[in-house]
C-alpha cells in the first residue's frame, strides 16, 4: 500500500464525513506520520510550529474515528488505514461499498470535485461489481507478513479452484493463522457478493452470530429476523445458495469444551455444530473460514469425507523467520538457525525471545545461546499455559511422557510408561497432533513422537 492510496482513502473518509477534502497541510502530516516521522519532523517540513502540527492532527484524528467508529491515532494509524485497504482493494472489481464503522466506503468517485492528478488510482476506483464486506471484528494487520506463499496457494486453490464449502485455519497460538487470513482475504475476495467477519473470542451463542451474520446479509433490522435457532439457521442457509458469500469465524476455539479430546464443544455451544455440518454438506457456492487452535469434531470428519471441506495445519516460518530477527535487529546471523530451529519458526516465540535478547544482550544471539538454556519467560510461559489448560488429563498424561524422554518414542513406549490401552493413546495422540502439540518422525516402519523444545520445557514446568 503506498503512499498515494493511503492518502485517497483518508481524504474519501474525510469528504464522506464533512464534504471537504483534506488540506494540503493534513496531507503532509499524514505522510509523515505513515514514514513514522516525528511530529517535530513534519513541523520542520511544514515550515510551522511542532504545536501547530499537533493541533491539526489532533483534528484529523477525530475525524477518521468519527468516520470510521473507532478510535484512530497517530500510533494505530498506520493499521488501521492497511485494514481499511484490505476490506476494499479487489484486483478485479470496479466498483464496491465496503462497510467499515459507520461508513460506506465507495469506489464511485467520478462525482467528487477533487481528483488529483498524480494520484494513483485506489483499488475501490477499479472494480466491476458490487462487493459487500463487513470487516469491524477483524484485527489491525500486523505491520510485518512474512513468507507464506504455500499456504496463500494452498488456500486460493481450495477456494477459488476448488470452491471448498469449509475451510479450517488451524494452529497452535501465535503461528499466525489470522494473519494469514488476512492478507489471503484481497486474493479471493473478488470472488464473493458477501464478505463477513466475525470474531467467536467473546464466546457468542449461535442465536447471537446468527443474527449478526443475517443483519448483514439480508440488510434486515433484528427485530424483523426470526425468533428461533432453526428458522435462523434456515435463512442464513437460504442467503448462502442465492449469493456467493465468504465468513470468517476468528477464535473458534472458544466455544469448544477444556479438560477434553480436541474439537468437543462447551455444553451451551453445542448446537454450532449444527452450523457447521450445514455448510459443510449442503450444496451452495459459498464458503465459510474457520481460525481455530483446534479443528471442531465436525471439521474433522468433513475433511476426511467431504472434497469440498479442508483443514490446513499452520506451521512454523522456517528460513523466512530470518526477517522477524533482522526486524528486531538481532546480531551475530550465523547464530539465527539455531535460535530459529528452537522455537521452531513460531512468530510470536521469536519476537518475544528476540525481545528479550535485546534487554539482556544488547541483541547479542551468540552470547545468549552461550548460557545452553531455552528461555521461555512469563509472557510466553502464559501463552502456553492457555494451551495446556484445555488438555485431557489423558493428554497432559502422554505430554509428560514424551517430554521426560530425551529421543522420540514409539507407540508401544508409551502404552508401557503410562499404562493406557491402545484405543486412549491413539485417541490422545490424535488429539494432541489436531491442537498442534506433538511432531510425528518417520523411523523406518516405526512412526515415533517427540515435542518441541518449548513445548517440551513447558510440559516438564506444567507437571511440576
Amino acid at each position: 500500500m503506498d503512499i498515494q492510496q493511503v492518502l485517497k482513502l483518508a481524504d474519501d473518509l474525510a469528504f464522506t464525513k464533512t464534504g471537504k477534502h483534506l488540506s494540503s497541510l493534513q496531507e503532509t502530516i499524514l505522510t509523515g506520520v505513515w514514514s513514522s516521522q516525528k511530529y517535530g519532523e513534519i513541523a520542520t517540513t511544514c515550515n510551522c510550529t511542532e504545536e501547530h502540527v499537533k493541533k491539526v492532527a489532533s483534528e484529523i484524528w477525530q475525524l477518521l474515528s468519527e468516520a470510521l467508529g473507532e478510535p484512530v491515532n497517530k500510533s494505530n494509524f498506520k493499521s488501521t488505514l492497511k485494514r481499511l485497504h484490505i476490506s476494499i482493494v479487489s484486483s478485479t472489481v470496479e466498483k464496491n461499498s465496503v462497510q467499515i464503522g459507520s461508513v460506506n466506503v465507495c469506489g464511485d468517485t467520478s462525482h467528487s470535485p477533487k481528483t488529483p492528478k498524480d494520484r494513483s488510482p485506489s483499488p475501490s476506483e477499479t472494480t466491476k461489481s458490487p462487493i459487500r464486506q463487513d470487516l469491524r471484528d477483524a484485527p489491525d494487520i500486523a505491520s510485518s507478513f512474512y513468507d507464506r506463499t504455500s499456504e496463500l496457494a494452498t488456500l486460493q486453490q481450495w477456494i477459488i479452484q476448488e470452491r471448498c464449502r469449509t475451510v479450517a485455519i488451524l494452529g497452535i497460538s501465535g503461528i499466525g493463522k489470522t494473519n494469514l487470513a488476512l492478507h489471503l482475504l484481497p486474493q479471493v475476495q473478488h470472488q464473493f457478493e458477501f464478505v463477513i467477519w466475525r470474531s467467536l473470542g467473546t464466546s457468542p451463542t449461535l442465536q447471537t452470530t446468527l443474527k449478526s451474520l443475517i443483519k448483514f446479509l439480508s440488510n434486515l433490522p433484528e427485530t424483523e429476523l426470526p425468533a428461533s435457532t432453526d428458522e435462523l439457521l434456515s435463512l442464513l442457509m437460504e442467503k448462502v445458495r442465492s449469493h456467493r458469500c465468504l465468513i470468517i469465524l476468528d477464535d473458534v476455539q472458544t466455544i469448544l469444551s477444556s479438560g477434553q479430546i480436541a474439537g468437543n464443544y462447551r455444553p451451551e455451544y453445542q448446537n454450532y455444530c449444527t452450523l457447521f455440518k450445514l455448510i459443510g454438506e449442503t450444496c451452495h457456492n459459498s464458503c465459510l473460514i474457520l481460525n481455530s487452535w483446534e479443528p471442531p469434531r465436525e471439521i474433522v470428519a468433513l475433511s476426511r469425507e467431504n472434497s469440498r471441506c479442508h483443514s490446513l495445519q499452520v506451521g512454523g516460518l522456517g528460513a523466512a523467520a530470518s526477517e522477524i530477527l533482522r526486524e528486531k535487529g538481532l546480531l551475530d546471523e550465523d547464530k539465527w538457525e539455531c535460535l530459529i530451529n528452537t522455537y521452531r519458526g513460531n512468530p510470536l516465540w521469536l519476537k518475544i525471545v528476540a525481545f528479550a535478547i535485546q534487554e539482556l544482550f544488547s541483541s547479542r544471539v551468540a552470547e545468549f545461546l552461550k548460557y545452553d538454556m531455552l528461555f521461555l519467560g512469563e509472557e510466553l510461559k502464559a501463552i502456553l499455559q492457555q494451551q495446556f489448560d484445555r488438555l485431557s488429563e489423558l493428554e497432559k498424561q502422554v505430554m509428560c511422557c514424551i517430554a521426560n524422554e530425551i529421543d522420540a518414542v514409539a507407540i508401544s513406549q508409551i502404552i508401557e510408561k503410562v499404562q493406557i490401552s491402545p484405543p486412549e493413546l491413539f485417541d490422545a495422540l490424535q488429539s494432541l497432533g489436531r491442537r498442534g502439540l506433538i511432531e510425528k518422525l518417520e523411523a523406518g516402519d516405526r512412526s515415533l513422537f517427540s515435542l518441541s523444545p518449548v513445548v517440551r520445557q513447558y510440559a516438564k514446568i506444567d507437571r511440576e
